[in-house]
């Protein structure tokens, strides 16, 4: 892999990530963009405690832009993008429209490939292998930075998720506090070990999940599985069999085989709902632990949280989404119409052949 980073014409980093040591990346950006300026602040909510992001400059945003204008693909002639250069293999760059900025953390865009009209699961192994290692420099660059606690690489596919670009992407969200989610699987995390003597929580669930009828497949390295009180009609949790913390703790065995895993997971989604049906818009989420201290998580260190990724769509059925409605958005309470052990079974089936 060759890293090299840049700058936009507003001073916001653009960083390629190439698979040839020999490729040379020294195309400027053209376009008159005067600095970037951003609103965003974060405010604690006092009854829940949790945090809120206010960034109104987001309002002004790119909205689903006709292909020929969209800003993620390479620049040609006079046609300019985020992207200077005229080809690329994988692009990491600041948003533009930032949830989160300075001290608020940083928000960046990570464009898959140049392809418009690819998917993630369109990648070969070795682009997805790309991807990989720039989420994981990204983790390890963001962690260093004195605003942030915790490092939170996404994709959100599909106009259903509410997507506003076609263009394969994701995004890598650098918060200054750690989240509400990663918080509660860190207090079940320090109640399980003070109960049970020391057992590992994450460790606990995988073996009872390996052991069980929710495996989706496994390898020598990953494990996917739909877990036992799935939220979403379809979700799998995917866990590297070693426990690591953060991207970071992967070794060779586990990068090099995650490609292939994952590619295989992305197009059985594609698949649960019949060849006629649209590309299954979904959600996938690297949960990682967070780089802040965690004193406030009586007896649980950075060790004992386990990396791993949660994959799921809102498509409930043919043609049909599941809307968060008043028991979801209201008190938190998921009510979910697909059994997980079905969900499971529907995976397996549309296995590749």
């Amino acid at each position: 892999m060759k890293k090299t980073s840049t700058r936009l014409a507003d001073g916001r980093e653009l960083i390629y990530y190439d698979l040839r040591d020999d490729s040379v990346r020294d195309a400027t950006d053209r376009r008159p963009l005067d600095r970037t300026v951003t609103t965003s602040e974060i405010r604690r909510d006092p009854l829940l405690g949790d945090a809120v992001a206010i960034a109104s400059h987001r309002q002004g945003r790119t909205y689903h832009p006709p292909a020929d204008e969209c800003p993620l693909c390479p620049s040609e002639g006079d046609r300019l993008s985020e992207i200077p250069d005229s080809s690329y293999d994988v692009v990491v760059f600041e948003n533009r429209f930032p949830s989160l900025a300075g001290d608020s953390g940083r928000c960046e865009v990570v464009c898959f490939t140049s392809d418009h009209n690819a998917s993630f699961a369109d990648l070969t192994e070795e682009q997805a292998g790309l991807v990989l290692e720039a989420w994981t420099d990204r983790t390890s660059e963001l962690s260093h930075l004195p605003a942030v606690e915790q490092v939170f690489c996404f994709e959100n596919r599909g106009a259903e998720i509410g997507v506003t670009l076609g263009h394969p992407h994701g995004q890598i969200y650098a918060y200054p506090f750690t989240t509400p989610r990663t918080a509660l699987m860190l207090r079940s995390a320090a109640t399980h070990k003070e109960m049970t003597g020391g057992e590992n929580l994450f460790d606990a669930v995988l073996e009872r999940e390996r052991a069980g009828e929710r495996v989706v497949l496994e390898g020598e390295h990953w494990v996917a599985f739909v877990p036992y009180a799935a939220h979403w009609p379809y979700e799998v949790h995917l866990y590297p069999k070693r426990r690591v913390p953060d991207l970071l703790g992967l070794d060779e065995g586990a990068r090099t085989e995650f490609p292939k895993v994952y590619l295989e997971l992305l197009r059985r989604f594609d698949r649960i709902f019949g060849e006629s049906e649209p590309p299954t818009p979904y959600i996938a989420a690297w949960h990682q632990a967070p780089f802040g201290a965690l004193e406030e998580f009586d007896g649980v260190v950075r060790e004992d949280f386990a990396l791993h990724l949660e994959l799921f769509t809102i498509r409930r059925t043919s043609g049909k989404l599941k809307f968060l409605a008043g028991s979801e958005s209201g008190m938190n309470v998921f009510i979910n119409d697909v059994p997980p052990e079905r969900a499971a079974e529907r995976l397996r089936e549309v296995a590749s052949s």
